[in-house]
C-alpha cells in the first residue's frame, strides 16, 4: 500500500454533516469520497463533474422541457394558430 499523508481542509460544519451523512448511505467515508474525486480527477484531467454558476431559470431543466415540448407539438401540425383578423 502506498505511503498516506494528512490533509486538513476547511468546510461549512452543516456541509459536512450533510456530506458525511450522505457518503455513508453509499457506504463511503468522507476520507473515500475525497479520494475518488482525486483519482477521477487525475484519470480525466478535470474536474470529474461539470460546475454551473448562476444560471438563468428559463433556461432550467422544466422549461427547456416545456419548450422542447412545444417545439415538437409545432413541429406535428399538433398547434392550432388563431388570428384576430
Amino acid at each position: 500500500m502506498a505511503e498516506t499523508t494528512n490533509l486538513n481542509i476547511r468546510i461549512d460544519k452543516e456541509l459536512k454533516e450533510h456530506a458525511e451523512a450522505f457518503f455513508a448511505d453509499l457506504g463511503l467515508s468522507m476520507t473515500a469520497a475525497f479520494n475518488i474525486f482525486v483519482r477521477q480527477s487525475l484519470k480525466q484531467g478535470k474536474i470529474p463533474f461539470e460546475i454551473i454558476g448562476n444560471v438563468d431559470p428559463f433556461y432550467g431543466a422544466a422549461n427547456t422541457c416545456v419548450l422542447e415540448r412545444s417545439a415538437h407539438e409545432l413541429r406535428g401540425d399538433k398547434i392550432v394558430i388563431k388570428t384576430l383578423d
